[in-house]
């Protein structure tokens, strides 16, 4: 998971192929970090969040929600600067819409860019935005950010806490639910609550998937997934990604401090395995959206988690599947074009 919306800081735009050293990401870190792709969150910020981000387009106003007409203006903006992205890179970056072309993306050397909104807002109460920004290349949604809207309640950054905060679904999230089965669009359960957790289970038909989200019971955070969710996500074989936010990997939930050993997510990353299986578990990252340990730094530090991943005894293939290969194979069990 990393986020379009930073590349507005500061009022302009950031050059994605020039070094950015304030970023998690460029393309030099992608080359340095052997990154292949991703899910690229398109996110839109509350207003103090996005006078903090110096977003080019107004933000929400003080206290009021993020509207419809608001988000959908941020989500077409940052697809056109996906699309943009694109276009100066000469095909080193490709959106993707589907398995196949993500794996010959990395076969080429291209960054496959899978678009994904963080908080569906800019769909719309009767989801009347879905289908265009389908055409444009979206294909993965978060019904919440950790915040509420018309389709369901997200969980706080509270510590400790309980994913169980608040109620299910709304009718607008349970139609969102099965329009997204029927076009092929995954559905990300981070960030949502546990009774909106629950509800998806009854009426999705696809794997459950949450692209960013730990072990609750090593770190207590709302954000993070109890035993009971682990083993539904493991019955409909599903795919948990490794959160690296620092807040979302201690034990005492900071999100400030970034002295978290490499072992940490070791740890984690064992707890997913044993619970999930070899082919349930991925890295989410959330780069550009989190604290990330000082070890890692940023997208050119993954060969570390790599390295530390050898030394604590996985395989090769192993590996391969926490690394790409259970990404590619969700989205090929998820995506239809």
């Amino acid at each position: 998971m990393l986020r379009l919306e930073t590349a507005r800081q500061a009022g302009v735009s950031l050059d994605f192929f020039q070094a950015q050293p304030d970023l998690h990401i460029d393309m030099a870190k992608a080359m340095s970090g052997g990154f292949a792709g991703g899910f690229f969150a398109m996110f839109t910020p509350s207003a103090e969040r996005g006078k903090r981000l110096g977003f080019l387009l107004s933000a929400p106003k003080k206290g009021g929600p993020v509207s419809t007409e608001r988000a959908l203006d941020y989500t077409h903006s940052m697809m056109d600067m996906a699309e943009k992205l694109v276009k100066k890179g000469k095909g080193r970056i490709k959106i993707c819409t589907n398995a196949a072309q993500i794996s010959n993306a990395i076969e080429a050397g291209t960054m496959a860019m899978v678009l994904h909104i963080e908080g569906a807002e800019a769909l719309g109460k009767d989801l009347s935005s879905l289908e265009a920004l389908y055409q444009r290349g979206l294909r993965s949604i978060g019904p919440v950010w950790s915040r509420n809207n018309h389709f369901a309640q997200g969980v706080p950054f509270s510590f400790p806490g309980s994913p169980d905060q608040g109620s299910g679904l709304s009718g607008a999230g349970r139609e969102l639910v099965q329009v997204c089965n029927t076009m092929g669009i995954m559905l990300d359960l981070s960030h949502l609550n546990e009774k909106g957790f629950w509800d998806v289970t009854k009426l999705s038909e696809n794997p459950l998937v949450a692209t960013h989200s730990n072990v609750h019971a090593l770190c207590p955070s709302p954000r993070n997934l109890t035993d009971k969710q682990l083993a539904a996500i493991a019955e409909s074989k599903g795919v948990v990604g490794l959160n690296f936010s620092c807040g979302f990997l201690r034990e005492d939930g900071s999100h400030q401090n970034d002295d978290v050993p490499i072992s940490t997510l070791i740890t984690h990353l064992d707890y997913l395995i044993d619970k999930l299986g070899e082919d349930g578990v991925a890295l989410g990252s959330d780069f550009d959206g989190c604290t990330v340990p000082r070890e890692i730094r940023d997208c050119s530090g993954l060969p570390v988690l790599i390295n530390a991943m050898q030394k604590s005894g996985y395989t090769d293939e192993l590996i391969t599947k926490i690394t790409s290969a259970n990404w590619i194979s969700l989205l090929e069990r998820t995506l239809k074009n």
